[in-house]
């Protein structure tokens, strides 16, 4: 898996994920939200676009830094995820709790800033 980060409207991190993320990656998931979550209001759209395989261990990421970024009033939202991921991230529940977006520019723009 390759991770990188764009700023949007300085304020929105864009995580652009590339590859395959399971358990031999999510390391440099771990490493790369901990970077995220250093800012004041974490607010991340991830860009799922590239993404052509995640595991449960590489969704654990998202869940385990759901807790930081909500204590600090951001939040973390999905985007442009494949018909197979975007099932997988309503079969785990993650729906519930993660907005997810159709396209990129679709949450950017919903974001709430």
């Amino acid at each position: 898996m390759h991770a990188t980060v764009t700023d949007h409207r300085a304020e929105v991190a864009v995580l652009h994920l590339r590859g395959e993320l399971d358990a031999d990656t999510a390391g440099q998931l771990h490493a790369t939200l901990a970077g995220l979550l250093e800012r004041p209001v974490p607010r991340i759209v991830v860009d799922l676009t590239a993404l052509k395989f995640c595991d449960s261990i590489g969704l654990s990421a998202f869940i385990v830094s759901k807790q930081v970024i909500a204590s600090r009033g951001g939040w973390l939202s999905f985007a442009g995820a494949d018909p197979f991921l975007a099932q997988l991230l309503e079969t785990v529940g993650l729906s519930r709790y993660f907005a997810i977006f159709p396209e990129v520019d679709d949450a950017i723009a919903a974001a709430r800033i």
